[in-house]
């Protein structure tokens, strides 16, 4: 199974920075007897990896090399590999840079670097068969794409940073088989979409299925100072948490 991590983006909204965003220290982890920083893009391939991931495309810019010197080729058990978008050019162009990668006989996984998210299983628990989107509650759906769904989960509209969200619900990962990712691909080619909710609306629209599933629980972008600093609370309460079930 790929992981697709698009981590071209500036970080304008946190800059100035002497490094990459995604390798923002947010907590730690414990190497053998020491602790060491944790980048926030970690969180994201930890939950990959705990998804089946087994190959890692991070597309970056050609100024974010660090990001290469952090992961290298290897983090935890996947191997990873680097495609370049040479100019900034959306969401959708940085995530497309992996296609020549996936044959449509695999799976794929879709998240973002910079959020951090619970719980860290979600992301396997959504099914492969289908375009399934990972949906978090937050407070400003405003600021993300708001995902409707109906009955039965199916995905009804994407409302992409619409001051107007009739929900809570935002995606913040994905799954889906590699034929539908070529199949994006090949919409996206006619279209030329920013964002992945503007494609997703259109492949619905002609036809294609995807479900929404309500299995997160907390969701931070940390590409805002003050995302940081609610991110290290979540992190905190979550410490907190796991320190009571162990007592328990």
């Amino acid at each position: 199974m790929w992981g697709i991590i698009p981590a071209a983006g500036t970080g304008s909204r946190i800059q100035p920075l002497a490094f990459s965003k995604e390798l923002l220290p947010l907590g730690s982890y414990v190497d053998g007897c020491t602790e060491r920083p944790r980048a926030v893009s970690e969180y994201l391939v930890e939950r990959m990896v705990k998804a089946g991931v087994n190959k890692i495309c991070f597309v970056i810019a050609p100024g974010k090399a660090d990001i290469l010197s952090y992961f290298g080729g290897r983090s935890l058990s996947a191997s990873i590999l680097y495609a370049v978008q040479e100019h900034p050019e959306g969401l959708c162009d940085a995530i497309f840079r992996a296609w020549p990668f996936i044959s449509p006989n695999e799976q794929v996984c879709i998240g973002l670097p910079d959020t951090i998210w619970f719980p860290e299983t979600a992301l396997a628990e959504l099914p492969a068969k289908t375009l399934s989107l990972l949906l978090f509650p937050v407070e400003h759906p405003e600021q993300f794409d708001a995902v409707v769904t109906g009955e039965y989960a199916e995905v009804i509209e994407i409302q992409v940073k619409s001051p107007l969200a009739s929900t809570k619900w935002i995606w913040g990962a994905m799954k889906m088989p590699g034929a539908v990712f070529h199949d994006l691909y090949q919409l996206w080619l006619e279209r030329h979409d920013e964002y992945m909710g503007s494609l997703i609306n259109e492949y619905l629209a002609r036809g294609g299925c995807a479900s929404g599933f309500r299995l997160g629980a907390s969701y931070v972008d940390v590409g805002t100072l003050h995302g940081y600093r609610e991110a290290l609370h979540v992190l905190e309460e979550h410490s907190a948490a796991e320190i009571l079930r162990a007592e328990a």
